[in-house]
């Protein structure tokens, strides 16, 4: 027996779950090749936890009471979520912020956050009875679909623009998967993909187009919330690229508030690269649906949509939670991987790192306060983009074999250290 049904986020009509609904039967005939994707179904609980988890092996059973599912035994067994967040003192330091703290979900299995979408949306699959799921991706969902898939034993196709980074085209390889290399961008990509789902009976995993993608994102705000308890994050910054993390955020806090277990849901604030800003642009000049951006790019290429499918839902979200959007450019997000690394550890790729750099644009912009309690949600790992974090860093030349020559390097270092005004604590 289900403990869930459907409910649009556009007409507001309720569903039944159903194998085959994917979104509003109403509003599909909205649908533009391309465009925004309409009818966006959200899962509505019909029983949620009332209270914490008091200990370790109570942690699984209150997220999994969050999941639209009907049994664990459809779970994989790979340990997805429960990614820590991070304290970072030496990142508060520098920017005067006692509250600051890391969501690092660089540790899921795959190396980013869509891993969380992908393990509920092939556990909805094996309880359907699919045997292939397919996805379009800039890489990172197509990643994480391929590894889920991997553990729990069935196919994975995947629709990737051609130019997606080596590391992840390795990734998805390696997991076994379909790569579809795709002569194209990742919207055509995600066109091609649903014309192939439909074709050939696959159940999509494309963001937004299944509902159980925003459910599986969701999980990302209970934890922030379970961790933080009895308080409560005042602000969250989210790299953006389709919207469908800001909406699986809104969601969990949500959810929480209906539970009782939170009093207020933080701020979200939608970081997105200049090149590829269609939502923070929507945010900021007061629309509510997004324009094109033609020949969208950037350093980030997991953010890097022309048209973010999940765009009305976000920016609803956004606008609820009194939040905002900023724009960063492809020198800051660098900048950010390395400033992100050295203070607190945590390697992340572009993507990841523009929440950092859209936390610096929000500062200046007035956006937050310094005392705040704010969550940088880090999406994925460096190693999966490392040309681009290699920009960001000088490579050394060759020593020689002289103990000297390490002293004269060791002393030139440090004073490049001062000189960037003594951040890097060990070297002042």
């Amino acid at each position: 027996m289900s403990r869930f049904h459907l409910c649009c986020t556009e007409c507001g009509a309720s569903y039944s779950e159903s194998r085959a609904l994917l979104v509003c039967p109403a509003c599909v005939g909205k649908q533009e090749p391309g465009g925004v994707t309409r009818g966006v179904l959200e899962v509505v609980l019909e029983e949620l936890p009332s209270r914490w988890p008091s200990g370790p092996a109570s942690c699984a059973e209150f997220l999994t009471a969050f999941w639209p599912i009907s049994s664990a035994e459809f779970l994989p067994s790979l340990p997805v979520g429960d990614t820590p967040l991070l304290e970072v003192p030496h990142l508060r330091r520098a920017l005067g912020m006692p509250h600051l703290r890391v969501k690092d979900d660089t540790r899921n299995p795959s190396g980013s956050t869509k891993d969380r979408a992908s393990l509920l949306v092939v556990s909805k699959a094996r309880e359907y009875g699919y045997e292939t799921v397919a996805a379009a991706s800039t890489g990172n969902a197509a990643t994480a679909l391929a590894a889920v898939a991997a553990a729990s034993g069935i196919r994975a196709v995947v629709f990737v623009p051609a130019s997606a980074p080596e590391a992840k085209l390795v990734q998805m390889l390696s997991y076994g998967a379909l790569v579809l290399p795709v002569d194209g961008t990742y919207d055509q990509a995600f066109e091609l993909c649903l014309n192939a789902c439909r074709e050939f009976g696959w159940y999509n995993r494309n963001t937004a187009l299944n509902p159980f993608t925003i459910e599986g994102k969701k999980t990302a705000a209970l934890e922030i919330a379970r961790d933080l308890a009895p308080e409560c994050a005042d602000v969250i910054f989210v790299p953006t690229g389709d919207g469908v993390i800001i909406a699986g955020l809104a969601k969990g806090f949500a959810d929480l508030e209906r539970a009782g277990l939170i009093a207020k849901a933080p701020r979200l604030i939608a970081v997105q690269p200049q090149g590829a800003a269609a939502i923070v642009t929507a945010l900021r000049e007061g629309r509510d649906t997004v324009r094109l951006v033609a020949n969208a790019a950037s350093v980030a290429d997991s953010l890097t949509v022309q048209v973010p499918r999940n765009a009305l839902q976000c920016l609803r979200a956004v606008r609820a939670s009194g939040g905002s959007g900023v724009k960063v450019t492809d020198a800051a997000i660098l900048e950010a991987i390395t400033e992100l690394a050295c203070l607190t550890g945590v390697f992340a790729e572009p993507a990841g790192a523009a929440s950092l750099a859209g936390l610096h644009a929000a500062l200046a912009e007035g956006l937050v306060d310094r005392d705040e309690r704010v969550v940088l949600l880090i999406t994925g790992s460096g190693l999966k983009d490392i040309p681009a974090a290699a920009r960001a860093v000088p490579r050394p030349s060759p020593i020689p074999l002289r103990i000297e020559a390490v002293a004269e390097r060791f002393e030139h270092f440090a004073a490049e250290a001062r000189a960037r005004g003594a951040v890097f604590v060990r070297w002042a």
